[in-house]
């Protein structure tokens, strides 16, 4: 980072705890006005209750963890296609990914690996097995009614989770007996397409919501493409009494990407899933104070990564279109969950636990010339499995203006033994639209299953690794108190050892085994900030900034960070407008001929056509990349040019 953008970091925090003494020093017993009251619930209003901090809704003023909640009003609006579309909008998250329709993506979270980063869809654990990242293309979008993202362990209530929980929470089944629901229809430049259809309602006393979606993309870059994506969802409702609920789900998706061209490798990928889920729970209020949740789900995920030859060398035994790799990983997770939650004066506690069973079969073939040149087996085949279960415990106490939350967590699985994770968060409500944030926290990420006791083509198992583990700290706040203004910093500063390092074997031989090596630390920043509506128009903006020490391996990188701006128009009638820019330097040496010199904006313009009681039509377009910038990490991996879609998307009530 030069030093203009030092001193940018510098002004940008410093304005920020100029504030605080105003609020420090206000009269605690000062009367918030009318006007103040809206203008906070302006900037909460749909995001005031969260579940991932503690796995029971809390308010999000006694929330400790540095939090972040997309909304599907928000999805809709940025007109999303991925998750990792809504991710790259949130300060603190790093995708890596080349922005391409329907494109792979790599989570991480205030400079983590993105093993580190747990997804959890509908309770569920959607990271790999195998490598313990997640792929959020198998999960639709139109789905979502909300995303908690937690920057920074969280442990002490998800377990495995170093880096931070991206936890998606599903849209719920109607509650009325007039269904209720949208289609849509978008269309794009290179045949990229996207058709979604959802209607929930009540069919006697079981609500219901039902979902249907298709995605396709001929590719917006040569050599890439987004060849389909049929997604299936379901979700039932069902009261079995006045104080006890049922809950039932399935769901199935099955995207196929053509990845791209890789000359420097001779080679072309690709890469299929498949992924079916289905859930059982069931939510009781056993007394005034006392209610109890269980949950039963099945998990299967198929990943198929095939790697073909360019045919650029000319060798007679590696012809174009040969296969050079094939990495199949079928896994199946099957777990279930339990907590009581107990409110009594100021106590909000958890009590829970939670098991799984994971298994994996890995398939792994290597093609004539890997045969040839370093004697690998045509095929090699391993199924390892990992049992896991763990007990969970958290308080939030709330004491006035304070609220303090304990929370304790103690894992186990049969491969890496036990790991125990505390945590302590402290809030403290200056007013009732100003927070301050302190949180102290252990958490660990357990290696990938294929690096424990499976291995790649190329990598050697290693059953004696150890978990990664992390104490964080973090500090911060946020305040609406500046009546035309909501603005968030957060401080972090992680401490991380056990880290995994490539220990290569010495030259020509290509094989390498993971260890658990030095210590890493990751501190930095992050500033978020929304204005009030004028005149309809509002002003967003974010800043993250990470500094690596020591310099991470692979590419050497000391620092990372991003920028994101954004304009919004919204008459409340029938236009939206937004222009929204976003910028990330990866700051990587030279090797990798990366390219991330602009901002990347989106524009985005949404039409009521009319508007009837029952039936709301709505035209849109959105120009994607509208000034022709570049933000890749590799050069196969470039973002896209501008490129246009439109489309339509009627609302029934």
């Amino acid at each position: 980072m030069n030093f203009r953008d030092q001193r940018i970091l510098i002004v940008c925090f410093f304005v920020f705890f100029l504030n605080l003494p105003l609020f420090l020093f206000c009269p605690s017993s000062l009367a918030q006005s009318e006007e103040e009251m809206q203008v906070l619930q302006m900037f909460y209003k749909e995001k005031d209750l969260v579940v991932s901090a503690t796995r029971n809704a809390k308010p999000i003023s006694q929330v400790a963890e540095n939090i972040t909640v997309i909304t599907a009003q928000e999805i809709e609006n940025m007109n999303a296609h991925t998750v990792a579309d809504v991710l790259n909008r949130i300060p603190g998250l790093f995708i890596n990914f080349n922005q391409d329709f329907g494109a792979t993506s790599l989570l991480l979270s205030q400079g983590s690996e993105e093993r580190h980063v747990l997804v959890v869809v509908d309770g569920i654990r959607w990271n790999f097995l195998s490598d313990g990242h997640a792929e959020t293309n198998t999960i639709p979008v139109g789905i979502i009614e909300r995303i908690e993202v937690i920057k920074g362990p969280a442990s002490s209530s998800w377990g495995s989770s170093l880096g931070g929980v991206v936890n998606i929470i599903t849209k719920d089944a109607g509650k009325t007996t007039r269904p209720s629901g949208s289609l849509s229809a978008s269309y794009g430049e290179r045949d990229t397409q996207d058709y979604r259809a959802q209607v929930a309602g009540l069919a006697g006393p079981m609500g219901y919501y039902l979902y249907a979606g298709h995605q396709e993309s001929d590719g917006l870059r040569d050599g890439r493409e987004f060849v389909e994506d049929y997604n299936l969802y379901s979700k039932f409702h069902l009261p079995v009494s006045s104080k006890v609920n049922t809950d039932f789900t399935l769901g199935y998706s099955e995207p196929e990407v053509k990845i791209g061209d890789f000359p420097s490798g001779d080679i072309t990928q690709k890469g299929a899933s498949r992924t079916f889920f289905a859930t059982a729970s069931l939510d009781a209020s056993l007394t005034k104070e006392l209610s109890f949740a269980m949950s039963f789900h099945e998990f299967k995920q198929r990943l198929s990564l095939t790697s073909d030859s360019l045919g650029l060398f000319g060798l007679p035994w590696d012809p174009p279109g040969s296969l050079m790799q094939d990495s199949i990983y079928d896994e199946e997770n099957t777990g279930g969950d339990a907590k009581f939650t107990w409110t009594h004066g100021m106590h909000t506690a958890v009590f829970g636990g939670e098991f799984d069973r994971g298994t994996l079969d890995q398939t792994l073939k290597a093609g004539n010339l890997l045969q040839l040149i370093y004697g690998l087996p045509a095929m090699a085949t391993t199924s390892p499995g990992i049992n896991r279960w763990a007990l969970y415990a958290n308080d939030t106490i709330v004491i006035d203006r304070w609220s303090i939350t304990p929370g304790i967590r103690y894992d186990r699985n049969n491969i890496t033994g036990s790991f125990v994770s505390p945590s302590l968060g402290v809030t403290y409500r200056i007013w009732r639209d100003s927070i301050l944030r302190a949180s102290v926290a252990r958490g660990f990420t357990i290696p990938p299953l294929s690096m424990l006791s499976g291995g790649t083509l190329f990598a050697k198992p290693n059953s004696s690794l150890n978990p990664e583990k992390i104490m964080s700290y973090q500090f911060g706040g946020e305040t609406a108190a500046l009546k035309y203004f909501w603005l968030k910093a957060t401080f972090f500063r992680h401490e991380i050892k056990d880290t995994l390092t490539a220990q290569y074997e010495p030259f020509p031989s290509p094989y390498f085994t993971l260890v658990n090596g030095k210590k890493v630390r990751r501190q930095g920043g992050e500033m978020e900030l929304q204005t009030v509506s004028f005149y309809n128009f509002y002003f967003v903006g974010g800043f993250s900034y990470v500094h690596f020490s020591p310099p991470t391996e692979a590419s050497g990188t000391k620092n990372s960070y991003s920028y994101s701006l954004g304009f919004r128009y919204d008459d409340n009638k029938s236009i939206r407008a937004e222009l929204f820019g976003h910028y990330v330097w990866w700051n990587l040496d030279s090797r990798s001929m990366a390219k991330y010199d602009n901002f990347l904006w989106d524009l985005n313009l949404a039409k009521k056509i009319f508007v009837q009681e029952k039936t709301t039509p709505e035209l849109f377009f959105t120009a994607h990349n509208l000034f022709n910038g570049a933000n890749y990490t590799r050069p196969e991996f470039k973002n896209p040019q501008r490129w246009v879609e439109a489309g339509i998307r009627i609302k029934f009530k």
